[in-house]
């Protein structure tokens, strides 16, 4: 869409803004060595071959004739090319050198600059710019001694000297190749930030995606193995005395582990192929009645006040998962049997969860700690809310969450 975009708008191209195709095939910040450029180098050898022979029947009269010593210059000069990407402050001497002593020799004007041109190009794109400066500057100095003083003592012998406006000439054909060379190095420069870029964001976007998929799996896992831990106490512990309560919990234990499962395994289909659908719907406050008869089979009664609104889907999710996560952690780490979840939404911007207990912690770690708070607080911040959590003043704990009914992302997608 963009490139029909820019191409009906008269703009420049899609590759003059993001870089040539055959740039952007390595943005996975990988190092390459460079290739050695065969198929231009000796389309650039023919062609300086090839014109020097046809500009030299022009110029019998005036200049000398090529020789095998022209032919090796003219080969060197363009054969350099080939390491221009390895070498490219050596090559771009080489070749004015060899153009230089081409033309100190008499023999005729041509395509020769050709090779000079390209030997300066590349090494100003590769940042060896005050390397071509000077290599180009050698060129031009050593013709115009060539020209205006040392013609006297050079092929051809009756060689008068060269006009000045001929030297203006050079001087603004060389003005313009730097140009060139400068305007491509900018190119090539903000080419390169831009695919540095877009590298950074692809990984920024891989870790938050590992972040949300390691949050998922901590939250399905945790709630669903504490009731497993619970359920399986209680078996243990009437066994022998009741075996039909014992029965009871295995039966809760079997039937959590297959859910634990089938979360599971939705939680890592987004590990499949991209775009492809989900295979379940992703949980939200509608499944909080079965969030209460799960925490009820873990000894764990829920008191609900208050009716869930209409969400999004991430902020439904992320609300059922913190809900998820802190009933575990009454669960886990409090001697409470007695949980109160409130839901609150009358300002109509905000959705208020709060999750009390009552009773005293079991351990050291009072309320939760590590992963489990660490993602409420994640999912709340990746949607513009809060999360509280901390000992109540008259005992128990508190884990209070204000999440916006609306996320900042979807707000901006309607402005």
């Amino acid at each position: 869409m963009d490139e029909q975009q820019v191409r009906r708008g008269g703009g420049p191209p899609v590759w003059w803004r993001h870089g040539p195709p055959w740039r952007n095939r390595w943005e996975d910040g990988e190092e390459h060595a460079p290739r050695w450029p065969w198929r231009s180098t000796v389309l650039i050898t023919v062609f300086v071959l090839a014109g020097s022979n046809f500009a030299a029947r022009g110029q019998l009269d005036d200049r000398e004739e090529l020789d095998l010593f022209a032919r090796v210059l003219l080969f060197v000069a363009s054969g350099l090319l080939l390491w221009r990407r390895r070498y490219p402050v050596a090559v771009a001497f080489g070749t004015s050198v060899a153009a230089t002593v081409y033309l100190g020799a008499g023999y005729p004007y041509g395509p020769v600059f050709l090779a000079v041109a390209v030997a300066c190009f590349n090494a100003i794109v590769m940042g060896h710019r005050k390397a071509a400066w000077t290599a180009v500057g050698v060129f031009w100095v050593g013709h115009a001694l060539v020209a205006h003083w040392l013609y006297q003592w050079l092929p051809p012998s009756d060689d008068p000297a060269a006009p000045w406006g001929q030297e203006g000439v050079i001087a603004a054909w060389v003005a313009a190749i730097l140009a060139v060379s400068e305007l491509a190095k900018t190119r090539r420069e903000q080419w390169a930030r831009e695919r540095a870029e877009r590298v950074q964001a692809a990984r920024r976007r891989a870790d938050e995606e590992r972040l949300r998929i390691a949050r998922e799996l901590h939250d399905v896992l945790a709630h669903s193995i504490s009731v497993i831990n619970v359920q399986a106490g209680v078996g243990l512990a009437l066994l022998d005395t009741d075996p039909e309560q014992a029965r009871s919990a295995l039966t809760t234990i079997k039937a959590k582990s297959k859910e634990a499962l089938g979360e599971v395994r939705q939680v890592l289909d987004t590990l499949r192929t991209p775009g492809d659908a989900p295979r379940a719907p992703v949980p939200g406050l509608d499944r909080l009645p079965e969030l209460v008869r799960q925490a009820a089979s873990a000894g764990l009664t829920v008191e609900v006040e208050g009716e869930p609104p209409r969400l999004a889907p991430g902020t439904d999710l992320a609300a059922f998962r913190i809900i998820q996560e802190a009933l575990t952690n009454v669960v886990r780490h409090s001697q409470s049997r007695h949980a109160r979840v409130q839901l609150d939404h009358d300002d109509g911007t905000t959705l208020r969860l709060c999750i009390d207990d009552d009773g005293p912690a079991t351990g050291v770690d009072e309320g939760g700690s590590g992963n489990g708070l660490a993602g409420m607080r994640e999912r709340a911040a990746a949607l513009g809310g809060t999360i509280e959590a901390g000992p109540r003043a008259d005992g128990g704990f508190r884990v209070l969450a204000v999440l916006p009914l609306r996320a900042a992302n979807e707000v901006k997608e309607d402005r």
